[in-house]
């Protein structure tokens, strides 16, 4: 019994870390509601109320015992991965959630995997597969539909273009730092990676918030200061440990898997919570982006072994 309940460990922690994920985009969508509240403003309580979180990620990590100080050159490097993977990938995804459904982010942001590929074959000169081509056909061919069933419920066509577009750029920041960051994660660990690259990202976010609004725009509702902390823990810091934890215990590609859930989940989650209208045609949409994105992650790839290097924009 003992063993059995150990086996369930890391399967319990994917899917608490993808569903914790899936979360974020409905908690965004609320605090939304209230006009007073903006990009820079939903941003910055955010990170106001995970910086404790992760300031004592970072102290834990440097006291292991196979904890190397930090060397100068990634130090840099980390101010860099916490401004594109973080601060500028949280950005346009927030942004782009003023524009377009809960379902439809997730959907797009979930393509980084196949962004991974193109951008591995481009700037590392990796060779992109007949399977790699089949799935970035599917992927793709899924966003089209999914586009489609916004369309067609009467979505405003400049808004959902311009929401895509930034959250397609969200996507494709995040896959680049995937693609980038794997040697610096391996120097100094996972953990203390997260936990600094997110404490950049908080300093950017606090900067913009104060060049672009006065400091009492923090003074918002109870309600929005409750959905803030609640995305900070719940949509945040613990699916960042909870993904990294099942990866150490089952591995990344079973994780990958059972992030194929985080879509669907999202979906189910809009329609209950926020009413969004829901159709097959939306189910065969997700469907052949989840298949896609399947074909690229389910094998060893930089896509999937660096999938646990801080999915807390994500």
């Amino acid at each position: 019994m003992g063993v059995s309940r150990r086996q369930w460990i890391g399967p319990a922690c994917a899917v608490l870390g993808v569903g914790g994920f899936s979360f974020k985009a409905i908690l965004a969508k609320l605090v939304y509601q209230d006009p007073s509240v903006d990009v820079a403003t939903l941003l910055a309580l955010r990170m106001l109320y995970a910086a404790p979180f992760f300031t004592a990620m970072a102290w834990y990590g440097s006291r292991r015992a196979n904890a190397h100080p930090i060397a100068r050159a990634d130090a840099l490097r980390l101010v860099w991965f916490g401004f594109i993977g973080y601060y500028l990938s949280s950005l346009l995804d927030f942004s782009g959630l003023r524009y377009i459904s809960a379902s439809l982010e997730r959907l797009v942001l979930y393509l980084y995997p196949t962004m991974v590929v193109l951008l591995s074959a481009f700037l590392l000169k990796e060779p992109i597969t007949r399977r790699a081509m089949v799935a970035l056909a599917l992927s793709y061919a899924g966003i089209v539909v999914a586009f489609a069933h916004d369309l067609r419920f009467g979505a405003n066509v400049h808004d959902t273009l311009l929401g895509g577009m930034l959250v397609f750029g969200s996507s494709a920041l995040y896959a680049l730092y995937l693609v980038q960051a794997g040697s610096v994660i391996g120097r100094i660990g996972s953990m203390r990676f997260i936990a600094w690259a997110m404490l950049t990202s908080a300093v950017f976010v606090l900067v913009q918030f104060l060049v672009v609004n006065p400091l009492e725009a923090l003074a918002v509702s109870p309600r929005v200061h409750a959905l803030s902390l609640t995305m900070a823990v719940v949509s945040t810091v613990l699916p960042t440990w909870l993904i990294a934890e099942s990866v150490r215990r089952i591995g990344a590609n079973e994780a990958s898997l059972i992030g194929a859930l985080g879509p669907v989940i999202t979906m189910g989650l809009g329609v209950v919570i926020l009413g969004e209208p829901f159709e097959l045609v939306q189910l065969v949409g997700a469907a052949l982006v989840l298949c896609g994105v399947l074909l690229v992650t389910l094998r060893p790839s930089r896509a999937s072994v660096t999938a646990d290097a801080g999915t807390g924009a994500r």
